[in-house]
């Protein structure tokens, strides 16, 4: 490339790459992927080396993320947050250790000791504690200067308020990564595409966007957390490692990720990166690679730091989990709340190890926005979502395109009435004898976290509704077993005990029944307070919005909704029928004075006598809490099959570890 080339080239990457940094940081909307980001990044570092003196004095190169948002304070680090170094190969990778070794004046074969540690795919945050005390918490913003977000770390459990540490240091500020684990994020994104609200494209935008609320209340129903990966300006303690200061931080309630592990040289490096790749489907959340730091301090002072990241570290990026294929279909689907979502029905194609054949597009705004169609080839990729995503349309220059499926004018399922919410970008069913919405409604009706009615599930439902013997979930307490024989394939054992398992399910917990309404807005962890405030379903029907909102973490919205959905005359006659049918919630608080209070237990490993749901029940009923990671304040472990790091970690800190029947036993 020339000059002239060149100059119009870095003028064009630094002018697009801010533009994608504007999106990403300061609105939570980005249009590319990370991949995408990071090749236009590297392509501009390139040429900024093959032509040093054409590099803007702006460039994205010499900057670290997007400036503060002007809606919260800013707060200035003590010492900067730096990015990281990007390496794709492992050629990259030993390249790194080359420069570790020759900038210390090592030789090439000399052992160097490196902290290996997942990539989180979240939002980097800083935490300053003084005497223990939590007292600021912002995001990275720009490096040097961040947004103040204290009160929304406070509702993220992981973080502790007061360091549990006999004699705190003077000044300890650390710095960490929050994240939204994968289960609840794809619960939320299914919530929000149904009650006609913006999906969230990642773990890592849910997790940024539920942080940079002003109303800390919506934050806190976000179920976030926070691994801790490295110190800020600290006065009282000095810490001699990176290993050092993992290993000692969760003694006074900071989470890490036990995954991280100090190995004695490169190749070591190069196995932990293979062993990240092939447990990275397994994990609970979403990591994007592996980070390698040299483990000593006093080498990470000699090594210091260029413009814009440290000599001492570098993130080793997994490669994207994308295919290219073509989209056969769009069909549109009818959810329970009567929201209308195109999905593409794709040539089957295999996206890291997972044959994929259908990809969500969410709404007909976000379809588009991307322009996709019947018969275009298009990028779909796998990124913590329920089903994977269209990520973009590959065109092809002169070819032809077929028309974009519009708005439909009237439901697909019962030809209803369609309307499109003022302020929504969801297009709704308005049909109240929709079979589509009476079916979805049906299954989260009998869903494990609502009613949990064991074995009625969507084969199921589905003759039920061909039958014509169910219209709502009322009539659920109302089938017979002569009904059910009804059915293909359907014995006398089995129909005893699909009609056991309904009977089962008349007591569940109010918390539980309320969920399993389907209220929009209201999830299982709204449902938990509401049931808690309230105790019956007769005094939460008759509470006015003033009643709600006064309930931490009920805005108006969420109150409206509910008062919206007992005045509606079908969903009372629905509530007294189940009442009728026998249906009495009941309402399980916490015992202060249980057996297990103030007692801490962490489990690990394959359950197999109950799930982690269960045990977690369990023991905060009897008072007690359930952790997610092993420090000397964990009072037992309970050791599934296949037990790993946390287990290990109990072993060395004398944890007493619990088999599952000694853990009943000690229920009993």
């Amino acid at each position: 490339m020339d000059r002239n080339a060149a100059t119009e080239r870095i003028a064009f990457l630094t002018r697009e790459i801010e533009r994608h940094n504007r999106l990403y940081y300061e609105k939570d909307m980005p249009e590319i992927t990370d991949a995408e980001y990071d090749a236009l990044f590297k392509e501009l570092q390139g040429l900024e080396t093959s032509f040093p003196e054409l590099a803007l004095p702006d460039s994205p190169t010499h900057r670290v993320g997007g400036k503060p948002l002007a809606k919260f304070s800013q707060v200035p680090h003590s010492t900067p947050m730096l990015s990281l170094e990007n390496g794709f190969t492992e050629q990259d990778i030993r390249d790194f250790d080359d420069r570790v070794k020759r900038f210390l004046g090592l030789a090439s074969d000399a052992p160097v000791a490196y902290m290996c540690e997942p990539k989180m795919d979240g939002l980097a945050v800083e935490l300053v504690y003084r005497a223990g005390l939590f007292e600021i918490g912002s995001t990275r913003g720009d490096g040097l200067v961040g947004e103040e977000i204290t009160e929304n770390l406070k509702t993220i459990k992981d973080i502790p308020l007061r360091l549990r540490a006999a004699n705190p240091p003077e000044l300890f500020t650390v710095r960490g990564e929050v994240y939204l684990p994968l289960a609840p994020f794809r619960k939320f994104n299914k919530e929000r595409e149904e009650e006609g609200l913006p999906f969230f494209a990642n773990p890592r935008n849910a997790a940024a966007g539920s942080l940079r609320q002003l109303d800390s209340r919506i934050t806190a129903k976000r179920p976030l957390t926070l691994f801790c990966y490295a110190q800020g300006e600290t006065r009282g303690i000095e810490f001699a490692s990176q290993s050092d200061f993992l290993n000692r931080i969760p003694e006074w309630g900071l989470p890490v990720n036990e995954l991280a592990k100090v190995v004695p040289g490169i190749e070591e490096v190069v196995s932990y990166y293979q062993g990240m790749m092939e447990r990275r489907d397994d994990l609970p959340y979403e990591i994007d690679g592996v980070v390698i730091k040299v483990d000593s301090y006093a080498l990470q002072r000699d090594l210091g730091e260029k413009s814009r990241s440290p000599r001492w570290a570098i993130a080793w990026k997994f490669p994207p989990r994308q295919a290219t294929t073509v989209v056969e279909d769009i069909v549109p689907q009818v959810g329970r709340t009567g929201v209308i979502t195109p999905v593409a029905h794709l040539k089957p194609v295999e996206v890291s190890g997972v044959m994929v054949a259908r990809a969500t597009l969410h709404n007909w705004e976000e379809m588009q926005r991307k322009d996709i169609r019947k018969g275009d080839t298009v990028v779909v990729e796998r990124a913590g979502d329920v089903i994977p995503a269209v990520v973009k349309v590959i065109t092809v220059e002169g070819a032809e395109r077929q028309e974009p499926l519009p708005i439909p004018a009237s439901c697909p399922e019962c030809g209803g009435e369609v309307v499109q919410v003022p302020g929504e970008v969801a297009v709704r069913c308005v049909g109240l004898a929709c079979p589509a919405q009476i079916r979805e409604s049906l299954k989260h009706f009998a869903s494990r976290r609502a009613m949990d009615i064991e074995g009625l599930g969507e084969k199921f439902i589905e003759q039920l509704l061909s039958l014509h013997l169910v219209k709502d979930v009322a009539d659920i307490y109302t089938l017979t077993k002569e009904e059910f024989m009804q059915f293909e394939r359907m014995g006398d054992k089995l129909s005893e005990n699909l009609l056991a398992a309904i009977e089962n399910s008349k007591t569940r917990e109010l918390s539980r029944f309320i969920f399993a309404l389907g209220i929009r807005n209201v999830g299982e962890h709204t449902a938990k307070l509401l049931a808690n405030a309230f105790g019956s379903m007769e005094n939460l029907a008759q509470a006015t919005e003033a009643e709600l909102t006064s309930i931490r973490e009920v805005g108006p919205q969420v109150a409206e909704s509910i008062t919206d959905f007992f005045k509606n005359k079908e969903n009372q006659e629905i509530i007294r029928r189940l009442l009728a049918a026998g249906v009495t919630p009941s309402v399980e608080e916490k015992r202060l004075g249980g057996r297990f209070t103030g007692k801490t237990f962490v489990f690990t490993g394959t359950l197999t006598r109950f799930t982690r749901d269960d045990a977690k029940k369990i023991v905060e009923l009897e008072g007690g809490h359930a952790a997610g990671s092993v420090s000397k304040k964990t009072d037992y472990v309970v050791a599934g099959s296949e037990a790993g790091s946390k287990l290990e970690k109990a072993r060395e800190l004398g944890v007493p570890v619990l088999t599952e029947d000694a853990f009943m036993d000690l229920v009993k």
